[in-house]
């Protein structure tokens, strides 16, 4: 998921307001004919390689579609998210699309989009409104089926092992969607084997600084972890310098699991450093475009359009590097 710009905000302060069009936009005109659409996108931030990736993919995506592309960085602030979409809304946008910052707390701005009849996407990260009613459709992965396939690996690594294993987990930003999701599932598949024990678990913001920041301290009240879980490869990757700086080995004298797969972190995986990625792919650009465009011609579209995705070993990501485009 995270995590990722002047040149992307400069891009956006510079699009261009076309005559809107699509039958369920805020202005009105022919959705199916030669108007163009414009589309109001709030991203998250730049907290990550992951999030960077993302928004060049959203941005690259809507120019060869043709979409206008009114661009917002939240800084990772919802309040941000909330004034950027009340924007979209004063502007007549013909769609609305974000990734927002966490789960909670957009039932009102949904509902003065959907009063202003412009309909909305959620890219990357779900909400948790118990009415659906206020957007058409999310568009990411299943974190908890990324969770699920951490704790997979580990259970599958220590099947052999008696002894205890204590884990370190670097969960994202507190309160978004990755975070909450990623963690539930790893916990589903390792609870069920009382040897496998998170002895601290806390949020390194989807940053490579906050999870060096926190992974020290970890190392320093916990001097017995034999596995670090974090939510992405930036926060691992920043505990790998962490680990490093205490004399420890990583991947050897501490196991590393990651999720994303950006291309620092399958380096680390490759070299040996990081143990198993879970791929979350930021690449959701075209898949969103088109979502947008039968949106906005009032088709029908699925309530939730799940990313396909795999997993990585040393020899896998070492196969896969060459050809990595993030």
């Amino acid at each position: 998921m995270l995590k990722r710009i002047s040149a992307l905000v400069l891009a956006g302060l510079t699009a261009m307001s076309v005559s809107a069009c699509g039958g369920s936009g805020g202005s009105g005109g022919d959705g199916g004919g030669g108007g163009s659409i414009t589309m109001g996108f709030s991203q998250v931030g730049a907290e990550s390689g992951w999030r960077t990736a993302n928004t060049k993919s959203v941005q690259d995506s809507a120019k060869s579609a043709g979409i206008t592309l009114k661009f917002s960085d939240a800084q990772q602030k919802q309040e941000n998210q909330i004034k950027a979409i009340r924007s979209y809304i004063q502007q007549k946008v013909d769609i609305i699309a974000f990734s927002p910052v966490v789960e909670s707390g957009w039932d009102t701005v949904l509902k003065e989009a959907k009063n202003a009849k412009i309909p909305v996407i959620l890219t990357d990260r779900a909400v948790d409104s118990k009415d659906t009613s206020l957007y058409k459709t999310f568009l990411g992965s299943d974190f908890v089926e990324e969770g699920k396939k951490a704790g997979q690996w580990l259970v599958d690594e220590y099947k052999d092992s008696k002894d205890p294993v204590n884990i370190v987990e670097l969960q994202g930003t507190t309160g978004s969607a990755p975070a909450n999701d990623r963690k539930s599932g790893f916990q589903e598949v390792i609870g069920a084997d009382p040897k496998f024990k998170i002895i601290a678990s806390q949020t390194g913001d989807f940053t490579r600084a906050k999870g060096k920041e926190v992974m020290e301290a970890f190392l320093k009240s916990n001097p017995d972890i034999d596995v670090l879980y974090a939510h992405n490869d930036d926060m691992g990757l920043g505990a790998i310098e962490a680990i490093e700086g205490a004399g420890k080995v990583p991947g050897k004298d501490i196991k590393i699991i990651t999720v994303d797969a950006v291309k620092d972190g399958m380096q680390a995986l490759a070299d040996g450093k990081i143990s198993f990625i879970v791929e979350c792919s930021p690449l959701l650009g075209p898949q969103l475009m088109d979502l947008a465009k039968k949106v906005v011609k009032g088709e029908q579209v699925p309530a939730r359009v799940v990313t396909e995705e795999t997993t990585f070993t040393q020899e896998q990501a070492k196969q896969a590097l060459p050809s990595r485009q993030y």
